[in-house]
């Protein structure tokens, strides 16, 4: 079984890295550049894991980590150029379940998605953890 993972960043440039990488690792992807199509997805989809950037039109990171809380505890990881410890305890206490700053090393990505898809039971067996891309290419800021 494919662990499915919904990326929503209002960057396409973003949407368009994260999905390769994550596709090289065999994860599905679905990926959008607008929050309320996202929303929208998680509600409709059944996702492993959300990776999620803050500062977006329409709806915040904050608001799609407490409406998702409402109906469903898929992991969330919120990827963001942001790095204020106020706001990364306030999207946590939103309930995001990790916060990684961008520029964030794909590895660390990696990694940090593997540790939370083991967490909730949904990594498979034999999860690929090697690095199929350049490890020390950070993800870009936006």
């Amino acid at each position: 079984m494919t662990t499915k993972i919904i990326v929503i960043d209002d960057d396409t440039a973003v949407t368009d890295l994260l999905s390769a990488l994550l596709r090289s690792h065999g994860f599905e992807v679905r990926a959008t550049n607008s929050s309320t199509e996202g929303m929208s997805l998680i509600r409709e989809e059944h996702f492993d894991l959300v990776v999620l950037d803050l500062m977006m039109p329409d709806m915040d990171g904050w608001e799609i980590c407490k409406e998702v809380r409402s109906f469903s505890q898929v992991p969330i990881i919120v990827l963001s150029a942001l790095n204020d410890p106020s706001m990364v305890a306030s999207v946590l206490d939103a309930g995001a379940d990790d916060y990684l700053t961008k520029p964030t090393p794909s590895r660390i990505l990696v990694a940090h998605i593997n540790r939370l898809l083991r967490r909730n039971g949904t990594a498979p067996l034999s999860a690929d953890v090697s690095i199929k891309t350049n490890p020390s290419k950070p993800l870009p800021a936006t």
